[in-house]
């Protein structure tokens, strides 16, 4: 998920503009009005050049009315160059704030439409930078460092022009500095560009290690792994402070070199203005005119380049989300496709390949009918296909070659709602957001109401657990369910799926890792789930096998038998080898034959 490196920094801003319009809506007026207040300020030296020409030294008697006169004029004109600066400061940091709000929903929708092979491809913690710290490095460059880029480069031109009409060759000497300077800055900031790239990626790493850390803090406690664990911690944070001094110091170098600027242009206009400006016909108001005018014409340039490190790192961070937005869809929406049938479900996977990217094919020619109603259990050793099956089957992965059907309708050619709404895939581990137990079984039913909630666990069987509960379904599950254990949050998800009332259920079974008493449970409301729908079972325990109507035992990604339990046992066989070994398992452990 990475966009061109080389894009520049202004290259990147105007497709932001495209992606997030509101950035540039009202853009025009915003900019009109900066530049008002700007070339209003320019006012201020010519009033002084007349005050010194005409009225202190073009006149034996000065007038203290005509200079008072002049005084309040120009600070008129001061008042409202602030007062259009003021004004196009604010619409600016309106503008930005909803326009980068737009860039991070559209950003965070993108990463929903994105497959689960290209998400997994991206670490955690670089995925949530890119709607967090990349947004926020932006926004702070937009509301302050944009507009003061802006009004820099308004000033800096006006100066300019008004230079070249009070002494053009003065204005040349000028020009010359500033233009050799432009050369070096341009020269330098590639070099500060790739400094903040790196910044972000570093960014990134930590936000992924820290991420990783805390969330899997059990497993850290539980093995007594906190020293190897923070010094990967470690690791990653200095790598971002070591990438972020050196960024620093070449951010302050780059300051520096304005301050020598500045003096130095300012000295060679008074040398030259002094040594050649009576040749020039240049008066003495005109020559203080002028180094007012290179004091606004220094100023700014210093503000440009403070703000330009601001920029490049504003600029890192627009690289990576574009990266993100580049990324092609390759599970797209049909949004105008069929809808699925509201009855029971049949699955047909036809001559169906499928490989992870650079690696060997992990189901390849798999030819099979599922007809509606059917309840079938999916076995096989670890990595022989099993998960991938039933991801294709739900669209969470997509063929390489076959073609896959639901409901005699092709999968590829169903909206995502219609989808959704008539197939629910329960992974080995039911994922729980932060909220209540009502909260995370309404994903199943957005408009479910809490009797209807409680209903969904009374008919599931799971009544007795969901009541003994301190506050019922309306219990905090914390983040990631933390605060539930894996078997209670399994028994959510079940609900969840319920009360989504799914025409085909698609089921990793989870019993390995629970205690007897909830395997019992999990069992029961697996069992009425299933009832009456198509299901396609994961099973870990062939207790679930032998219970199901058909069972399709996968081997090296190929389906090298299907039958019913007692026809698959009395025959030598993948399915009579795995059940013989679980047999001799039963009366210890139970181990599970693999996910």
């Amino acid at each position: 998920m990475t966009t061109d490196q080389r894009l520049t920094t202004r290259a990147a801003l105007l497709r932001s503009f495209d992606v997030a319009p509101d950035l540039g809506r009202g853009l025009k007026l915003t900019l009109g009005l900066a530049f008002l207040g700007t070339a209003l300020q320019i006012v201020v030296p010519i009033f002084l050049q007349q005050v010194i020409d005409h009225e202190i030294l073009g006149s034996t008697e000065i007038d203290p009315g005509s200079i008072t006169r002049r005084g309040l004029l120009a600070l008129g004109f001061v008042l409202v160059a602030m007062a259009a600066r003021r004004w196009s400061l604010t619409r600016l940091v309106v503008s930005s704030a909803s326009g980068l709000a737009q860039l991070r929903l559209v950003t965070f929708r993108k990463l929903h439409r994105l497959s689960l092979l290209e998400l997994q491809a991206e670490r955690r913690g670089a995925l949530v930078a890119r709607v967090t710290s990349d947004i926020q490095t932006i926004q702070q460059f937009m509301e302050w460092g944009g507009m003061g880029m802006i009004l820099g480069s308004a000033q800096v031109a006006f100066a300019l022009v008004a230079m070249f009409v009070y002494q053009w060759q003065l204005a040349f000497v000028v020009l010359a500095g500033v233009v050799i300077y432009t050369v070096l800055i341009v020269v330098f900031q590639q070099f500060l560009g790739r400094a903040h790239d790196r910044v972000r990626e570093k960014v990134s790493d930590s936000l992924a290690a820290t991420g990783e850390a805390i969330s899997g803090l059990p497993t850290v406690r539980a093995y007594g792994i906190e020293d190897s664990v923070r010094k990967r911690v470690d690791h990653t944070l200095d790598s971002q402070f070591v990438a972020e001094v050196r960024t620093a110091i070449l951010g302050a170098g780059l300051f520096s070199s304005a301050e020598l600027f500045a003096g130095s242009l300012t000295a060679i206009v008074v040398g030259v203005g002094v040594v050649y400006g009576g040749d020039w016909g240049l008066s003495a108001g005109s020559l203080i005119a002028f180094l007012f005018l290179v004091n606004l014409l220094i100023e700014p340039i210093q503000r440009l380049v403070e703000t330009l490190d601001q920029a490049q790192s504003a600029g890192a961070g627009l690289r990576k989300i574009l990266g993100v937005l580049d990324t092609p869809v390759t599970i797209p929406d049909p949004v105008d496709g069929t809808v699925l049938p509201d009855r029971p479900l049949g699955v047909v996977f036809e001559g169906v390949t499928f490989a992870y990217p650079d690696g060997p094919n992990i189901l390849e020619d798999v030819t099979v009918s599922i007809p509606p109603g059917q309840r079938v259990a999916v076995v096989g050793e670890t990595g022989s296909g099993k998960t991938t099956f039933a991801k294709l089957a739900t669209r969470l992965l997509v063929p390489d070659e076959g073609r896959i059907s639901i409901g005699k309708v092709p999968v590829d050619t169903v909206p995502f709602a219609s989808l959704r709404s008539k197939v629910a895939f329960v992974p080995q581990e039911g994922f729980l957001f932060d909220g209540t137990i009502a909260d995370n079984v309404r994903y199943g039913k957005p408009d479910a109401a809490d009797d209807e909630i409680r209903a969904a666990f009374v008919e599931l069987g799971l009544r007795d657990w969901s009541e003994g509960l301190v506050e019922g379904v309306a219990t905090h599950v914390g983040e990631r369910g933390g605060n539930l254990s894996a078997g209670e949050r399994q028994l959510v998800a079940l609900a969840r799926a319920w009360i989504a009332r799914p025409n085909l259920l698609v089921l990793d079974e989870a019993t390995s890792a629970v205690d007897p008493a909830l395997e019992v449970q999990i069992r029961q409301a697996i069992e009425r789930l299933t009832e009456g729908r198509t299901s396609v079972t994961i099973a870990h325990r062939l207790s679930t096998a032998e219970a199901s109507e058909r069972i399709l035992v996968f081997d090296q990604g190929r389906i090298v038998q299907d039958g019913h339990h007692a026809t698959l046992v009395a025959v030598e066989g993948v399915y009579a080898s795995l059940h013989e070994d679980w047999e001799g398992s039963v009366g210890t452990s139970q181990t599970p034959i693999g996910p």
